[in-house]
């Protein structure tokens, strides 16, 4: 029987390329800041995590680190309670949740790896072969201030949307579409979804504001999206807010933005401000939780799909096994893994095959670390003069004028 017991757990903090994306908030920096973690077992297993890179999240997993050296990579319970002690008094849940949840994933990447598992069977078994994703638009400058245009240049009308939309699914064989909108005036980016919805006749449609518009607007722009989209993202703020919207229309709202923890479910269940809940396991406390949710989105009849946010192979792969493992999730799941040129795992980026992944071969999540990689990246995360996101600075080095609202439109 393999020793079990937690010897170590180190966390490296890596810097990887990001294009100049546009959201709500601002504009993606040119390094998006991550963490990848390794749980050790006192055999020598070695499983992995992925998280954020902020001084909130690596100030936080510092601190559990060696509270975690004795336990069993079992001991699920024992991590919540040492994540609990170790994390000052008073720190908000979410970043409790963030960082208990990134070495619960390399906790059970190292079981896995120990006893000759996947971490889809320890889940509760594969219910699918392929987990579908979808095309994730962006609005976007055409490179960096201060550096030429990358490889992708403009996005800021239709037409570039359009293209932008034609690369990823030549490339990636992708047949659900989403743009993340919040940027321009509601008009524009309506109109940017009629143009996708007339150059991708068959595709199903998604926009995200990401809490951009006020109520009004919202409820002003429906006859345009209904029969338009299959689910309108975070449209307005807050769950009442939304809940207005919602009673309104028949088409589902989905949400990575307001249930993005335990306690936003009663509220949002009393109020039906949500229909479709967009897990993710970096924001709920990692995978036992994430099945939690889907069991629960189960029982209350919501649909269930996966946010995404900057990221690398170590969590696209535990996105894969959690969206394997899950029967309930009914819509394809979001990804930045096409934005990404870096990437941290042996072999490369995992390939998109018809819009979809298969499982990674091997027990665990089945990537292993590139240390020179990793080695790279960590070297660009001490090379950088932030340390925290800041969209809002860097989308005025291109709009000097911008103002963050949040409803804005």
């Amino acid at each position: 029987m393999p020793d079990l017991r937690i010897a170590d757990v180190r966390v490296t903090p890596i810097a990887f390329y990001d294009p100049p994306l546009l959201n709500n908030a601002g504009c993606h920096q040119p390094f998006a800041l991550r963490s990848i973690i390794e749980v050790e077992t006192e055999d020598g297993v070695v499983g992995l995590g992925e998280s954020y890179g902020t001084s909130a999240v690596l100030g936080g997993l510092a601190a559990l680190a060696p509270a975690c050296r004795g336990f069993a990579v079992t001991d699920l319970n024992g991590l919540w309670q040492r994540t609990r002690e170790t994390l000052p008094p008073g720190s908000d849940v979410r970043l409790l949740l963030r960082v208990g949840g990134a070495v619960e994933v390399a906790m059970w990447d190292a079981l896995g790896k120990a006893t000759g598992q996947r971490v889809v069977d320890m889940l509760g078994g594969q219910v699918r072969a392929r987990v579908p994703f979808s095309a994730y638009l962006f609005y976007k400058f055409a490179g960096h201030a201060g550096e030429a245009a990358d490889d992708w240049g403009e996005v800021l009308s239709p037409e570039q949307l359009v293209d932008e939309a034609r690369r990823m699914a030549d490339e990636h064989g992708f047949r659900a579409i989403k743009l993340k909108a919040g940027v321009l005036e509601p008009e524009a980016e309506v109109a940017g979804l009629e143009a996708l919805r007339e150059a991708f006749p068959d595709s199903p449609l998604r926009i995200d504001p990401n809490g951009g518009w006020h109520v009004h607007t919202a409820l002003d722009l429906l006859p345009r999206l209904e029969g338009l989209v299959e689910y309108l993202e975070d449209p307005t703020v807050g769950i009442a807010g939304n809940a207005v919207v919602q009673a309104a229309t028949d088409v589902p709202l989905a949400t990575n933005m307001y249930v993005v923890e335990p306690s936003h479910l009663p509220p949002n269940m009393a109020q039906d401000g949500f229909r479709v809940i967009l897990s993710d396991h970096h924001y709920w406390g990692g995978l036992k939780a994430s099945r939690d949710l889907a069991e629960i989105c189960r029982i209350w009849g919501l649909g269930l799909s996966m946010h995404s946010n900057s990221h690398l192979g170590i969590s696209l792969a535990a996105m894969v096994h959690l969206a394997a493992a899950t029967p309930n999730l009914t819509y394809d799941c979001d990804t930045h893994s096409p934005w990404q040129v870096d990437e941290v795992i042996e072999g490369g980026k995992l390939r998109f095959e018809g819009g979809a992944l298969r499982l990674p071969e091997g027990p665990g999540l089945g990537v292993t670390l590139d240390r020179v990689a990793l080695a790279r990246l960590q070297a660009n995360f001490e090379a950088l003069d932030y340390r925290d996101r800041d969209d809002a600075s860097e989308m005025r080095k291109h709009w000097p004028n911008w103002q963050f609202g949040r409803p804005k439109f």
